[in-house]
């Protein structure tokens, strides 16, 4: 037994210790890791909200371009003043604010448009639209 524990030095038993990694080690690794997966969920999150962002813009742009042709197609007076009703794309609730103001020219109308959509913090315009029709 005595062979067997000469064999045994003090460089074996420090080998031995070096082979593995230490707690503080493995702690910072998992800091680093944690920070890095961090900044790419934000980055991930900052795309998806601009994806959806740029969908309610087309929606909003929809809408708008469908109430112009509507007027336009109507052929009915166009009252001097400013209308509010709701309007949808999509099954998404816009609010659409109509602007009839007099031009120069007496017969004819400015038509502005703007397509609001409600949101946790108040409204939101995704999209604004003009266009001067003949008046009937």
């Amino acid at each position: 037994m005595s062979a067997a524990l000469a064999r045994f030095t003090r460089a074996d038993c420090t080998a031995s210790r070096q082979r593995g990694f230490t707690l503080l080690e493995v702690l910072v690794a998992l800091v680093i890791i944690g920070v890095a997966l961090s900044a790419a969920m934000r980055g991930a999150l900052s795309l998806t909200t601009a994806a959806e962002d740029m969908r309610y813009t087309m929606l909003a742009t929809m809408v708008a371009e469908n109430r112009l042709l509507e007027l336009r197609l109507a052929r009915q007076s166009l009252e001097i003043g400013q209308t509010t009703t709701p309007c949808a794309q999509a099954d998404v609730e816009f609010e659409c604010e109509q602007t009839v103001k007099s031009t120069p020219n007496p017969f004819f109308r400015r038509i502005e448009l703007q397509v609001f959509r409600a949101t946790g913090d108040g409204r939101r315009r995704h999209a604004e639209m003009m266009a001067v029709l003949p008046v009937s």
